[in-house]
């Protein structure tokens, strides 16, 4: 959790904790979201008080001080954080515009600095096999228990085959999935539900590891455990995933979110539409899905620069 610096306790209770159960319970974002939310606010909040604007009440606060809060982050936050600050504190105060409190949402029309687009790092299909090969590698070296190792890789298949996000992975139980189509219902970010098709290796994975090690396991048990059949979190994903990093030696710094960028980006380099892309990522807006293309392309270029003569 972010430090509440200087933030008074009712403060926090008055304005932070009725939006923090909007977000939460109404919106169901993820825990994630909600600490940065938390953040943006711990921060205004701060900037306010330091410059003894809190005292004169949310609803007195216009474009001017909006910019200037903006002016005075530049110098703190890169940009792509100020975006993030400033995203949080306009959905707050829409949220309290909606409930009555304040008439006005100062931040609604904020001119920020624009962002650079930044393609999405991915692995080469032959990274990824050589990624996906590490468990087994562990495990005919007697250095991984069979358990871990067919576990890991039924996590990183999962991550790869169905272009799961971390938080779908530790939340998917048995109940979710059906082997017989390859087929998993997915609860992705706000609760939205989606069919992802697995693949066909992580299914084959999958019913391997449950035969094996999972028999006793319900329709409501994770499918991604501890030994002891309790829910791996995000954080156990990263560390495993970092394992296997060093093994295949690629960078350390790759995230399991990385797997579903190589996981998109395959499909798209092999043909797939980029509709039925965005339907498979659960993305709400196509633009999201379109940053997928550039990476084609740009592989597309390289490809051409290296080995046409006129290049």
């Amino acid at each position: 959790m972010p430090v509440d610096k200087g933030v008074p306790a009712a403060v926090l209770a008055d304005w932070w904790a009725p939006f923090a159960d909007h977000l939460a319970l109404e919106r169901r974002c993820s825990a994630y979201t909600v600490r940065n939310y938390r953040q943006a606010f711990v921060d205004f909040y701060g900037w306010l008080a330091a410059a003894g604007r809190w005292e004169g009440g949310l609803d007195s606060l216009g474009p001017r001080d909006a910019r200037d809060f903006a002016i005075e982050a530049q110098r703190r936050y890169d940009r792509r954080t100020l975006h993030n600050r400033v995203s949080g504190l306009r959905t707050f105060f829409k949220f309290w515009r909606r409930k009555g409190r304040i008439s006005g949402n100062p931040l609604s029309g904020l001119s920020l600095p624009k962002l650079d687009r930044r393609l999405p790092k991915f692995l080469t299909e032959e990274q990824m096999k050589l990624l996906l090969a590490g468990p087994q590698r562990l495990l005919d070296a007697g250095s991984a228990e069979a358990f871990t190792a067919w576990r890991d890789r039924l996590a990183m298949e999962l991550l790869y085959g169905g272009g799961l996000r971390v938080s779908e992975l530790v939340g998917l139980n048995h109940g979710d999935v059906d082997p017989a189509s390859g087929v998993a219902r997915v609860r992705g970010k706000g609760g939205k539900e989606r069919l992802c098709p697995l693949g066909r290796v992580a299914v084959a994975v999958l019913r391997k590891f449950r035969r094996e090690f999972q028999g006793r396991a319900g329709p409501d048990d994770p499918v991604v455990a501890t030994p002891a059949g309790r829910r791996m979190g995000p954080r156990s994903i990263q560390l495993m995933l970092k394992r296997y990093l060093a093994l295949a030696g690629l960078p350390h710094d790759l995230t399991p979110h990385k797997l579903r960028h190589a996981y998109a980006t395959h499909l798209l380099n092999a043909g797939a539409d980029l509709r039925l892309v965005q339907e498979l990522l659960g993305h709400a807006q196509l633009a999201t899905t379109q940053v997928y293309t550039h990476v084609s392309v740009a592989r597309l270029k390289d490809v051409y620069d290296r080995a046409h003569p006129r290049a």
